[in-house]
């Protein structure tokens, strides 16, 4: 498992992308690509807009408070464990799958806000990341190339931690 160390926390409070601070205007410039969400909230108004996305990554919560469930029955579910400050194996590879396939919900038991990092390095050039930026609007990420790069050097700031119980620890400890 990856684990964010606090020494690297500030570069993840900067939008990995342009912020919008009002989802009409992000609508009026998202692309017709394949759009992918991270997050509760950011879904739910992609699926209010009519818009729903290729891919969802969602918790049940946002800014740690429950959420009411979404559901997009016509899509397939993955089910994965992530605590929050890390990435597990499961879910980076949630995210390869979802990558190269449309209709999937990510379902994440713990906290999915990193899962934008692999979820950037492996969505394909020309897709849109959509994520929340807590207090402050909703980023839009286009994957480019330097997209991918960032994404990479992002990911390198992690940690590997022994994993054995530590998902299940932190996921229990909240």
């Amino acid at each position: 498992m990856l684990v964010l160390p606090e020494k690297h926390r500030h570069l993840f409070k900067e939008p990995f992308g342009n912020l919008f601070i009002s989802f009409d205007l992000l609508l009026e410039d998202l692309p017709e690509s394949q759009v992918f969400c991270v997050g509760d909230v950011v879904t739910a108004n992609l699926l209010k807009a009519g818009r729903p996305p290729d891919i969802a990554i969602i918790d049940g919560h946002t800014m740690r408070q429950p959420y009411p469930g979404i559901k997009i029955p016509e899509y397939h579910q993955i089910f994965v464990k992530n605590p929050a400050g890390g990435l597990t194996e499961e879910l980076i590879q949630a995210t390869k799958i979802a990558s190269e396939q449309s209709g999937l919900v990510i379902q994440v038991e713990g906290e999915e806000d990193l899962a934008v990092v692999p979820l950037a390095m492996h969505a394909p050039i020309g897709a849109t990341i959509l994520y929340g930026q807590p207090g402050e609007g909703v980023v839009m990420l286009r994957i480019t190339q330097d997209a991918k790069m960032r994404a990479k050097r992002l990911l390198a700031c992690f940690e590997e931690v022994e994993s054995h119980n530590c998902a299940r620890d932190i996921l229990t400890t909240e």
